[in-house]
This record gives structure tokens, sequence and C-alpha cells, in this order.
């Protein structure tokens, strides 16, 4: 039984209005990284990491999947053998179009985490620096988000599957970020057939034995239906 492994970036769900960090005019544009995406941004500015985020949640709520996401879901439940997907988004999107047991290695926009006790729950719409943990009532509560300088989730089993993966796909990521950026040459060391889905080439693109190129919400499906025809 063939074992299918899928890497998602922000790529993925540009289509369905949430924007890369390269996107000019985006939230992300308006921002330094240091400042809203590192712990120590977090110590300094607080209110302003929060606010950065509670605006990246209300987008992620008015979101919709789009035909990649739905298309990586029936692969999950179509498909003969084992399909996991891994995510760096933290939209929720590849939940909402059906996709299940999702790693999510950069965290959720849905979900909280205490800083202090590791509690997590399911964050409001907006969260806010006074905000109490429900578990040990400190005020040092955070989005459920991995910053630069942090360990993803999930690490552990990700680099398990891309051993026993016969197929990695990469779609939709810039290639850029640590340790994501090392998954397709990991998987093809493995002996697994690489393959990039992306808008245009990504900085590790001669990591894969194939590559596509052009929108994510084109490509997937096509690809998608390949893999369930084999």
């Amino acid at each position: 039984m063939e074992k299918i492994v899928i890497l998602t970036g922000a790529g993925i769900s540009a289509e369905s209005g949430l924007g890369t960090f390269r996107d000019e005019g985006g939230l992300w544009a308006q921002h330094r990284i240091d400042d809203v995406a590192t712990p120590e941004g977090f110590t300094r500015n607080p209110q302003l990491v929060h606010d950065f985020y509670n605006a990246r949640r209300a987008q992620a709520v008015e979101a919709q999947p789009n035909p990649a996401h739905e298309a990586l879901a029936r692969l999950q439940r179509e498909a003969k053998g084992e399909v996991v997907i891994v995510t760096q988004n933290v939209d929720g999107l590849h939940e909402a179009a059906g996709a299940s047991g999702v790693l999510n290695m950069h965290g959720a926009l849905e979900g909280a985490l205490c800083a202090t006790c590791d509690h997590r729950w399911p964050a409001p719409l907006a969260m806010a620096p006074d905000d109490q943990c429900p578990s040990c009532r400190s005020s040092t509560t955070r989005p459920d988000i991995v910053w630069f300088g942090e360990m993803p989730y999930f690490m552990d089993d990700i680099w398990q599957h891309l051993e026993e993966a016969d197929v990695f796909a990469a779609i939709g990521t810039s290639g850029q970020v640590y340790p994501a950026a090392a998954f397709g040459q990991h998987a093809g060391r493995a002996g697994a057939h690489t393959i990039e889905l992306n808008l245009e080439p990504s900085v590790n693109s001669r990591d894969f034995t194939e590559a596509r190129h052009g929108p994510a919400s084109e490509l997937v499906p096509l690809w998608v239906e390949q893999e369930l025809s084999r």
C-alpha cells in the first residue's frame, strides 16, 4: 500500500484570500517579523502581537477552502494507502475541507496557549494580554502558534512519516523555512518519489525529482486525480 506524505505552505491558501509573507500590502507587509512572530516580540509588546493574530484569526474565520484543499481531503478519503498531510499553515482550511489527522507543525490560529503552564484551549476570536489561563489563572496567554526560534510541533512523527513515504509532495511552499525546507531532500534520500507543486520554483526545487508550476487550485486537483487513477 502506497504512503503519500504532503507538505503544504502558504501558497495553497493564497487563493482562499489568505496572504503569504511576500504579498505586498498584506498583513505581513505591515509588520516586522521580529515584532509579531518571535517570543521576544511578544515579550516586548504583547498587545501588538495579539492584535496581529486577532486580525489573522478574523481573516481565517471568513476564508473558505479552495479546490486544492478539497482535492487533498478527497485524496485522503479515496486513496488505497495512507495519506498524511503536514502543514506550515495555521488557518485550519485543511480541516474545514474535511481532511483528518492534519499535523499542524506551526500550530493553529484557533488555539490558545498558556506560556506559564502549557495548557491549551480554544482561542476566542479576539485575545488580549490580560486574558487568564483557564487552568492556572496566569495572564500569560498567547496564540498557540510556533514562532521563529521555537521548535515546530510533531517533528518526530513528521521525520518518521518522511522516511516511510513512497511519494512526498510539497505544495505552495517557498522552501525558505527550516526544518520544512529539508523535507524533500530527506524523503528523497529515503527512497520517495518527490514532487513540487508550486506557483514558481522554490529555492530548493533541486531536491525534487518532479516539479509542476502554476496555481494550486489547478495543479493539485489534477495531481490528485492522477494519483487516484494509478
